[in-house]
């Protein structure tokens, strides 16, 4: 996979043009029956009928994720020639510029320079945002996590980092730079996202990611770190039970950006941030117990939302706020049967300790509603397994108390290829969560596991329009695809930015 140094935009009058040092790969598009923009078909001239030659025997139909390639091709200034298929796999679909982005990401290989001629045989209703996916989708399959790699296992493995720029060749290239500016900044955003998640927990633990969070202040964002005695202020019980067990002491982190009218209530997503979760006295198998360096993986879309929401100075008041712990079992850590004092006053009974995000959630849900008085909350985390079996990997679970919040992240998510699923809520799974001993217990039982963990998630957020995603299936260890390769995806960093964008701005 190479490494992308930059994403620029060129006229196309100049894509043909010889580097001044280099080999040149050149990117071209071919759609349905083969079919090139007249541009690309004047600029490709002769080197045209390779396509149509080579089609058949390479049985390339011009279907998305598809290519053609070809080496030092005849007439061109390029020692490679790649074409990349754009028709969409079932009929009626539109053209996905954002999966196309990351095909092509994969097809460069070592090369060094790429120009792309951003030119279709069906005409994008809107190229400038076509051409915007298509730099987001180059930046976000780019990324690889291989800091911890020494230059001696990086040399060996079969694609070696090679740095790469990459320019889009448009009409009118101008009007190109600053949608490119916003694809990679938004890709920048997700990328940290993507970073916290894969980090391992002996380097990131409450402290350490609130530090992570607190760099944001250097774009713009304000940070406040609340350590265990402004905790214990609060009254923060439920979330400090769940860190009591380990040596790390936990942190609430609340980041605020305020790009919108003064006065006017702000927007408030809240993160799980279980740096490490080893279920704590209820503890977790060893199998697989590694993966549980990425039960933040709420905490940290949010603090990637706050960084993509800020550096493209978002027309919004945004409060972000995470709460980081480690569920570690040493003598101190809360057992079954305990009973804790949410900051809400609501007693809760410890049935499971594994159950121990909701706890975590609670307090921040119930600060943010009660100090901020924000429009509506949404809380994203890695919260059941049992959204896993329910949904498997490609939509995360939507639990609201709010139907129109619920309609326009479904509609974001549709935008953007993070899909949510609303599941449902109501009375019955309620009484799944009533304690014999106290208000409510933390977990109603095997059945239904993702909905009782709503439910007791609803019990901190009062009247405000609220929102709940699990994420157990999407944030980490999530299948490969044309848009990541990395086992933490930064999902709900996109999902969220788009739908602050086309809804809740101005």
């Amino acid at each position: 996979m190479s490494a992308i140094v930059s994403i620029g935009a060129l006229p196309l009058s100049e894509v043909l043009k010889a580097p001044e040092k280099g080999a040149l790969t050149l990117i071209a598009f071919a759609g349905k029956d083969l079919a090139l923009g007249a541009e690309a078909a004047k600029l490709l001239g002769d080197a045209s009928g390779l396509i149509e030659k080579s089609a058949e025997f390479a049985g390339f139909k011009g279907k998305i994720g598809s290519a053609l390639e070809f080496l030092a091709p005849a007439g061109l200034a390029a020692q490679k020639l790649i074409v990349l298929g754009t028709a969409p796999e079932k009929d009626g679909e539109k053209r996905d510029y954002l999966r196309l982005g990351g095909v092509a990401a994969a097809k460069l290989g070592k090369s060094k320079l790429a120009r792309v001629i951003f030119d279709f045989a069906e005409a994008p209703d809107d190229a400038v945002a076509a051409a915007q996916d298509f730099a987001l989708g180059l930046r976000l399959r780019s990324y690889k996590f291989d800091q911890f790699k020494s230059k001696k296992a990086k040399k060996d493995e079969p694609e070696n980092d090679e740095p790469v720029e990459i320019f889009l060749a448009a009409p009118d290239a101008g009007a190109l730079a600053p949608a490119l500016a916003q694809a990679e900044a938004l890709a920048e955003s997700v990328n940290l996202a993507r970073k916290l998640v894969n980090l391992p927990p002996n380097l990131l633990y409450p402290e350490s990611f609130a530090a992570e969070a607190k760099e944001l202040e250097k774009l713009g964002v304000s940070v406040e770190i609340l350590d265990v005695p402004a905790m214990e202020k609060l009254g923060m019980r439920a979330l400090l039970g769940v860190g009591q067990g380990s040596a790390r002491p936990s942190r609430v982190v609340i980041m605020r950006w305020n790009g919108g009218k003064e006065g006017a209530a702000p927007l408030a997503f809240i993160g799980k941030g279980v740096c490490f979760d080893s279920g704590g006295v209820s503890i977790k198998p060893g199998a697989g117990m590694e993966d549980m360096k990425g039960d933040m993986g709420g905490a940290a879309a949010v603090t990637g939302l706050l960084r993509a929401l800020t550096v493209r100075k978002a027309k919004a008041n945004v409060v972000g706020a995470i709460g980081l712990v480690e569920n570690m079992p040493d003598g101190a850590a809360q057992r079954p049967s305990d009973i804790v004092t949410a900051m809400s006053g609501t007693t809760i009974e410890i049935i499971n300790t594994d159950a121990e995000g909701r706890l975590v959630l609670a307090d921040v849900l119930w600060h943010v509603q009660s100090a901020y008085k924000p429009a509506f909350m949404i809380d994203l985390a890695t919260l059941t397994g049992a959204i896993l079996v329910s949904l498997g990997q490609d939509h995360a679970g939507l639990f609201s108390n709010n139907d129109d919040l619920s309609e326009n992240l479904a509609k974001a998510g549709e935008a953007t290829g993070e899909k949510v699923w609303r599941m449902p809520m109501g009375p019955a799974y309620e009484k799944m969560i009533e304690s014999k001993f106290a208000d409510i217990k933390n977990t109603g039982g095997r059945f239904a596991g993702s909905i009782t963990a709503a439910h007791f998630l609803q019990h901190f957020v009062n009247d405000t329009p609220w929102a709940h995603l699990d994420i157990a299936g999407t944030a980490m260890s999530a299948p490969s695809n044309d848009l990541n390769q990395s086992w933490g995806s930064g999902w709900g960093v996109r999902l969220l930015d788009r739908l602050v964008r086309d809804f809740y701005e101005g």
